[in-house]
Protein backbone atom coordinates (compact mmCIF):
# COMPACT_ATOMS: atom_id res chain seq x y z
CA UNK A 1 0.00 0.00 0.00
CA UNK A 2 2.96 2.30 1.04
CA UNK A 3 4.19 1.56 -2.86
CA UNK A 4 1.21 2.60 -4.41
CA UNK A 5 1.25 5.87 -1.96
CA UNK A 6 4.57 6.61 -3.40
CA UNK A 7 3.77 5.99 -7.20
CA UNK A 8 0.51 7.97 -6.31
CA UNK A 9 2.06 10.95 -5.18
CA UNK A 10 5.32 11.24 -7.19
CA UNK A 11 4.52 9.75 -10.28
CA UNK A 12 6.48 12.24 -12.26
CA UNK A 13 9.63 11.35 -10.04
CA UNK A 14 9.02 7.49 -10.31
CA UNK A 15 8.50 8.21 -14.37
CA UNK A 16 11.83 9.76 -14.33
CA UNK A 17 13.40 7.05 -12.28
CA UNK A 18 11.93 3.99 -14.19
CA UNK A 19 13.15 6.11 -17.14
CA UNK A 20 16.72 6.56 -16.43
CA UNK A 21 16.86 2.48 -15.44
CA UNK A 22 15.44 1.62 -18.61
CA UNK A 23 17.49 3.61 -21.04
CA UNK A 24 20.63 2.78 -18.68
CA UNK A 25 20.40 -0.63 -19.85
CA UNK A 26 19.89 0.23 -23.50
CA UNK A 27 23.03 2.21 -23.32
CA UNK A 28 24.88 0.09 -21.06
CA UNK A 29 24.29 -3.44 -23.88
CA UNK A 30 25.27 -0.82 -26.36
CA UNK A 31 28.30 0.51 -25.48
CA UNK A 32 29.74 -1.33 -22.43
CA UNK A 33 30.69 -5.14 -23.03
CA UNK A 34 28.48 -6.19 -20.07
CA UNK A 35 28.89 -9.78 -19.60
CA UNK A 36 25.86 -10.36 -18.42
CA UNK A 37 24.61 -11.68 -21.45
CA UNK A 38 25.24 -15.44 -23.43
CA UNK A 39 26.78 -15.69 -26.52
CA UNK A 40 24.47 -16.11 -29.55
CA UNK A 41 24.86 -18.21 -32.75
CA UNK A 42 23.57 -16.31 -35.90
CA UNK A 43 20.61 -18.89 -35.34
CA UNK A 44 19.47 -17.92 -32.30
CA UNK A 45 19.77 -14.10 -32.99
CA UNK A 46 17.12 -15.10 -35.63
CA UNK A 47 14.82 -16.63 -33.88
CA UNK A 48 15.12 -13.99 -31.09
CA UNK A 49 14.51 -11.22 -34.43
CA UNK A 50 11.74 -13.31 -35.10
CA UNK A 51 10.51 -13.36 -31.50
CA UNK A 52 10.58 -9.37 -30.96
CA UNK A 53 8.44 -8.53 -34.52
CA UNK A 54 5.92 -11.03 -32.87
CA UNK A 55 5.71 -9.45 -29.59
CA UNK A 56 5.85 -6.30 -31.34
CA UNK A 57 2.41 -7.16 -33.03
CA UNK A 58 0.93 -8.39 -30.18
CA UNK A 59 1.51 -4.90 -28.23
CA UNK A 60 0.43 -3.04 -31.79
CA UNK A 61 -2.94 -5.32 -31.46
CA UNK A 62 -3.40 -4.23 -27.91
CA UNK A 63 -2.57 -0.86 -27.52
CA UNK A 64 -5.17 -0.75 -30.96
CA UNK A 65 -7.92 -2.42 -28.92
CA UNK A 66 -6.51 -0.47 -25.94
CA UNK A 67 -7.55 2.76 -28.07
CA UNK A 68 -10.85 1.06 -29.26
CA UNK A 69 -12.06 0.20 -26.35
CA UNK A 70 -11.03 3.63 -24.25
CA UNK A 71 -12.80 5.30 -26.99
CA UNK A 72 -16.11 3.13 -26.50
CA UNK A 73 -15.93 4.00 -22.39
CA UNK A 74 -15.19 0.39 -21.88
CA UNK A 75 -12.81 1.10 -18.86
CA UNK A 76 -11.73 -2.43 -17.76
CA UNK A 77 -10.99 -3.90 -20.88
CA UNK A 78 -8.55 -0.48 -22.02
CA UNK A 79 -7.20 -1.11 -18.52
CA UNK A 80 -6.06 -4.65 -19.42
CA UNK A 81 -5.38 -3.87 -22.95
CA UNK A 82 -2.58 -1.31 -21.42
CA UNK A 83 -0.95 -3.19 -18.65
CA UNK A 84 -1.36 -6.14 -21.35
CA UNK A 85 0.37 -3.85 -23.67
CA UNK A 86 3.32 -2.89 -21.08
CA UNK A 87 4.31 -6.01 -20.03
CA UNK A 88 4.79 -7.29 -23.91
CA UNK A 89 6.91 -4.36 -23.73
CA UNK A 90 8.77 -5.50 -21.07
CA UNK A 91 9.19 -8.84 -22.61
CA UNK A 92 10.10 -7.23 -25.54
CA UNK A 93 12.99 -5.49 -23.69
CA UNK A 94 14.52 -8.79 -22.13
CA UNK A 95 14.43 -10.36 -25.61
CA UNK A 96 15.94 -7.29 -27.29
CA UNK A 97 18.92 -7.00 -24.87
CA UNK A 98 19.75 -10.70 -24.80
CA UNK A 99 19.82 -10.54 -28.84
CA UNK A 100 21.64 -7.47 -28.94
CA UNK A 101 23.98 -8.22 -26.06
CA UNK A 102 24.78 -11.43 -26.94
CA UNK A 103 24.74 -12.17 -30.26
CA UNK A 104 25.58 -8.77 -32.32
CA UNK A 105 23.32 -6.93 -35.17
CA UNK A 106 22.02 -7.35 -38.52
CA UNK A 107 22.99 -5.22 -41.42
CA UNK A 108 20.78 -3.93 -44.03
CA UNK A 109 21.58 -5.04 -47.58
CA UNK A 110 19.37 -3.99 -50.39
CA UNK A 111 19.33 -1.24 -52.84
CA UNK A 112 20.56 2.09 -51.89
CA UNK A 113 17.35 4.23 -52.06
CA UNK A 114 15.77 1.09 -50.59
CA UNK A 115 18.56 1.31 -47.56
CA UNK A 116 18.17 5.18 -47.23
CA UNK A 117 14.11 4.89 -46.63
CA UNK A 118 15.11 1.61 -44.78
CA UNK A 119 17.54 3.82 -42.52
CA UNK A 120 15.18 7.00 -42.13
CA UNK A 121 12.54 4.77 -40.98
CA UNK A 122 14.87 2.77 -38.38
CA UNK A 123 15.59 6.56 -36.72
CA UNK A 124 12.20 7.60 -37.31
CA UNK A 125 10.95 4.27 -34.87
CA UNK A 126 13.95 4.76 -32.44
CA UNK A 127 13.44 8.37 -31.78
CA UNK A 128 9.86 7.55 -31.05
CA UNK A 129 10.55 4.49 -28.82
CA UNK A 130 12.66 6.75 -26.96
CA UNK A 131 10.01 9.41 -26.99
CA UNK A 132 7.41 6.91 -25.82
CA UNK A 133 9.39 5.03 -22.81
CA UNK A 134 8.54 8.28 -20.16
CA UNK A 135 5.25 9.23 -21.48
CA UNK A 136 4.41 5.35 -21.73
CA UNK A 137 5.27 5.17 -18.14
CA UNK A 138 3.49 8.06 -16.83
CA UNK A 139 0.43 7.17 -18.48
CA UNK A 140 0.71 3.69 -16.74
CA UNK A 141 1.42 5.37 -13.29
CA UNK A 142 -1.47 7.51 -13.05
CA UNK A 143 -3.85 4.71 -14.75
CA UNK A 144 -3.13 2.08 -11.68
CA UNK A 145 -3.20 4.30 -8.90
CA UNK A 146 -5.67 5.95 -9.63
CA UNK A 147 -9.67 5.36 -9.73
CA UNK A 148 -11.33 6.14 -13.57
CA UNK A 149 -12.75 9.02 -11.52
CA UNK A 150 -9.77 10.32 -10.44
CA UNK A 151 -8.26 10.00 -13.97
CA UNK A 152 -10.43 13.06 -15.31
CA UNK A 153 -8.60 14.86 -13.10
CA UNK A 154 -5.26 14.13 -13.98
CA UNK A 155 -3.46 14.58 -17.82
CA UNK A 156 -3.47 10.39 -18.12
CA UNK A 157 -6.10 11.18 -21.49
CA UNK A 158 -3.79 13.63 -22.76
CA UNK A 159 -0.36 11.78 -22.08
CA UNK A 160 -2.04 8.25 -22.70
CA UNK A 161 -2.97 9.83 -26.28
CA UNK A 162 0.39 11.03 -26.67
CA UNK A 163 1.92 7.77 -25.43
CA UNK A 164 0.09 5.68 -27.87
CA UNK A 165 0.32 7.13 -30.93
CA UNK A 166 4.06 7.22 -30.39
CA UNK A 167 4.54 3.54 -29.17
CA UNK A 168 1.89 2.35 -32.13
CA UNK A 169 3.72 4.62 -34.75
CA UNK A 170 7.27 3.52 -33.17
CA UNK A 171 6.37 -0.51 -33.63
CA UNK A 172 4.47 -0.10 -36.68
CA UNK A 173 7.52 0.96 -38.50
CA UNK A 174 9.58 -1.33 -36.58
CA UNK A 175 7.79 -4.20 -38.09
CA UNK A 176 8.19 -2.56 -41.57
CA UNK A 177 11.55 -2.63 -41.14
CA UNK A 178 11.68 -5.95 -39.71
CA UNK A 179 9.87 -7.02 -42.92
CA UNK A 180 11.91 -4.90 -44.90
CA UNK A 181 15.30 -6.36 -43.16
CA UNK A 182 14.40 -9.89 -42.93
CA UNK A 183 11.59 -11.01 -45.32
CA UNK A 184 11.20 -8.54 -48.43
CA UNK A 185 15.05 -7.83 -49.01
CA UNK A 186 18.83 -9.10 -47.35
CA UNK A 187 21.04 -8.85 -44.56
CA UNK A 188 24.40 -9.58 -43.26
CA UNK A 189 25.56 -10.14 -39.65
CA UNK A 190 27.33 -7.76 -37.45
CA UNK A 191 28.60 -7.24 -34.28
CA UNK A 192 28.26 -4.71 -32.04
CA UNK A 193 31.93 -2.77 -31.38
CA UNK A 194 31.77 -2.15 -27.11
CA UNK A 195 32.75 2.04 -26.95
CA UNK A 196 34.51 1.70 -23.68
Amino acid sequence: MAARRRLRERPIGVTLFLTVVGYGLVIGTFLLDLPIYPDLTNAQVNVLTHAIAVINLATTVLIVLGWYWIRTEQIEKHRAAMIGAFATILLFLVVYLVRVGGGGDKLFVGPDTVYYAYLIMLAIHIILSIVAVPVVLYALILGLTHTPAELRRTAHARVGQIAAASWLLSLVLGIVTYLMLNHIYSYEFGMLVPMF
